[in-house]
């Protein structure tokens, strides 16, 4: 059974840093292309960031330079170092294998929560 598990988030002040981990159990880690996305309240789940099973990456325009996606296979983990965070960047912010830029292939996991106050 396939489990995404994310941990990490926190109440943090504008211009702080947090690093979000996310462990996927269950399937093949290394051969999976992995994506950070994150959601607000009445809007649609967006990518953040994505990372390729080759470790090349790829961010939202609203993230770049500020956000790093980083994977260890050993560890089945998949992280996302947030700098110079903005209150924008509040909202649950969850990972998953990414079958496509749209679409993911396992149930979501519970999320973190992230705050940023201003």
């Amino acid at each position: 059974q396939v489990q995404l598990v994310e941990s990490g988030g926190d109440l943090v002040q504008a211009g702080g840093s947090l690093r979000l981990s996310c462990v996927l159990s269950g399937s093949i880690f290394s051969r999976n292309a992995m994506g950070w996305y994150r959601q607000t309240p009445g809007k649609q789940r967006e990518l953040v960031a994505g990372i390729t099973s080759g470790g090349s990456t790829n961010y939202a325009d609203s993230v770049k330079g500020r956000f790093t996606i980083s994977r260890d296979n050993a560890k089945n983990t998949v992280y996302l170092q947030m700098n110079s965070l903005k209150p924008e960047d509040t909202a649950v912010y969850y990972c998953n294998a990414m079958r496509t830029t749209r679409s993911v292939e396992f149930d979501w996991g519970q999320g973190t929560q992230v705050t940023v106050s201003s």
